[in-house]
């Protein structure tokens, strides 16, 4: 058996979009291809052997493609525990297009990092990572597989690479951000707030999204607790992606009807991370969304989400403008 100690290995079948059992057979294959490259693909090891490092499934890819299908039946198999990486699941209530593992599902499963918080909590990446890793290493712990799923790419990138060594902000400059911007915020005048954290330090902040507040503030409190922005400091996934550029497979080469296996060498990862990255025709894609949308606003949860986000405080109403 080949020791892959010092690679992450990253699949992308295009699954078909067809019926749940063809789906489910798709899984089955996929399950096998794990076992079948792992004997058959070389792998660089260092000269001195060192210990197999324990091994995360990470599935992810555009919405529709079929992530928690596939992570469903995966942790199913290899008897695992799936973790979502997804932004909006973790809010309890939000049930209406996020798409949630249902309560049969999740009770034949354990899953982490869904239904956690109040609507009206905020979630950060960097609080992502300390909770994935935690659940990690419990599951790992306790003799079962993590199954990480999510299409949040922000998320995936700092689970796997690590987080960049970025100050954390005190109390009292946390609080001095937020007073300079919340009038602002209030008002919705987002390119003043933006011009003053350009004036505060960040150039780059007018290339923020419109109304990525949490991103705008955050910007401003690295500023005020190091004197740099946030682009002065190294992001592990970046610098990763540099060492291995010459080993990244052309997406236009990818074959329909076979799965590409990346391997590539990485010292500083401290798990095997064996990635799934699910593709599929757009016009596969849309049709699943469409039908997954209608599914959704069938019944009666819709309603019930509806008046649960108009019971929530106004720091959720921002959050909810950060997607439009």
């Amino acid at each position: 058996m080949i020791i892959s100690s010092s690679c992450v290995r990253t699949f992308c079948p295009r699954l078909p979009s067809s019926s749940k059992k063809r789906a489910l057979r798709t899984a089955a294959l996929v399950t096998f291809t794990i076992r079948r490259r792992r004997l058959s693909t070389a792998c660089s090891v260092s000269a001195t052997k060192s210990k197999e490092k324990e091994k995360v499934i990470v599935v992810s890819g555009p919405t529709g493609a079929g992530k928690s299908r596939l992570a469903f039946e995966l942790a199913k198999r290899l008897n695992g525990e799936i973790i979502s990486a997804d932004s909006v699941q973790v809010y309890r209530g939000l049930d209406i297009g996020s798409a949630k593992p249902s309560p049969g599902d999740r009770q034949e499963v354990p899953h982490h990092l869904v239904d956690i918080l109040h609507p009206s909590e905020d979630y950060s990446v960097g609080k992502f990572y300390e909770d994935a890793r935690q659940a990690t290493r419990s599951i790992l712990d306790s003799g079962r597989v993590p199954v990480v799923t999510g299409g949040t790419g922000l998320y995936l990138r700092w689970l796997i690479y690590g987080k960049p060594d970025v100050p954390k902000a005190s109390p009292d400059i946390a609080s001095e951000a937020y007073s300079e911007l919340v009038d602002l915020q209030n008002n919705e005048d987002w390119e003043a707030a933006v011009q003053l954290v350009v004036k505060a330090g960040d150039p780059k902040a007018q290339f923020l999204p419109a109304n990525d507040w949490y991103r705008l503030r955050r910007s401003l409190e690295i500023i005020k607790s190091s004197g740099s922005p946030p682009s002065a400091f190294q992001v592990p996934y970046d610098s990763f992606r540099k060492q291995c550029d010459s080993s990244i497979v052309d997406r236009h080469d990818i074959n329909p009807s076979t799965d590409v296996v990346e391997e590539v060498k990485s010292k500083e990862l401290d798990y095997d991370f064996i990635c799934f990255f699910l593709s599929s025709k757009r016009v596969d894609l849309y049709r699943s969304i469409d039908c997954r949308c209608e599914d959704m606003l069938s019944g009666e949860s819709y309603f019930d989400t509806s008046l649960q986000i108009d019971h929530s405080s106004l720091s959720f109403q921002t959050q909810i403008r950060q997607f439009h």
